[in-house]
């Protein structure tokens, strides 16, 4: 179950840290200039505690990281995750390659400009089992429609899940966009943890329950898809 916001919170939230963004429409199309740098944005929608955001910007120095959640519990636990895994190799201070954003991913085109991510991360989002919910589902076409014009011609969208119900939703999706799919698994982890895959607080879980894990990842730009393509004509001797 998701942490909601907790009364008396937000105050806090305000002093706690720079990489913490209350107010992410102000770097609308402005991230660079946030980040210092050139390099590109890879965001997190619903990152929950944050440790994957966190794991993911001590191993890739050369990337810079949003995360992105509704609940302000949330933002201050990914803080803290994010201090102790850079910790972990000797850094002072709160990472440089890192921001945690508190707002509702409904509103995703008011954080960012068109063309201004290079990659989103879909980890575990709520699969809203219900057809009537599907709407509010994070691979629904209305918000696929929002992500392509988010992304830019290295563009990809990174997905896992353990509910089949939403993984088979988001395929059909996908196909209704013509999105090629590259790396996709029904069971992630049969032969132990994916070399150099980062797993999350839900999926490190649902591995020791026994769950399959549902990954794939989808090929958005153009650059990107010609990358992917010449990579499989290597592999398969086309």
């Amino acid at each position: 179950m998701r942490l909601r916001g907790k009364k008396g919170i937000r105050g806090p939230l305000d002093s706690l840290s720079r990489i913490v963004v209350l107010n992410p429409q102000q770097y609308r199309g402005k991230w660079r200039e946030f980040f210092g740098n050139d390099r590109p944005i890879h965001v997190e929608l619903g990152m929950g505690k944050g440790g994957f955001i966190s794991e993911m910007s001590r191993r890739h120095k050369d990337i810079n990281f949003i995360g992105v959640d509704m609940y302000d519990e949330l933002i201050r636990r990914a803080l803290e995750k994010a201090r102790e895994a850079h910790k972990e190799e000797g850094q002072s201070g709160d990472p440089s390659n890192l921001a945690l954003v508190l707002m509702n991913i409904e509103r995703i085109e008011d954080m960012f400009a068109e063309n201004e991510l290079e990659r989103i991360y879909l980890n575990f989002s709520d699969p809203w089992p219900k057809k009537r919910h599907a709407k509010r589902r994070l691979t629904h076409p209305r918000f696929l429609k929002k992500y392509l014009g988010l992304l830019n011609s290295s563009g990809e969208i990174h997905l896992k899940t353990d509910s089949p119900l939403f993984f088979e939703f988001s395929l059909n999706a996908f196909a209704c966009f013509g999105l090629q799919l590259h790396n996709i698994s029904l069971d992630l982890h049969r032969d132990g943890n994916e070399t150099g895959l980062v797993m999350t607080e839900y999926e490190k879980k649902f591995v020791e329950q026994g769950k399959n894990i549902y990954r794939c990842e989808v090929i958005v730009g153009e650059e990107a898809l010609a990358r992917i393509r010449e990579k499989n004509q290597k592999q398969w001797n086309l």
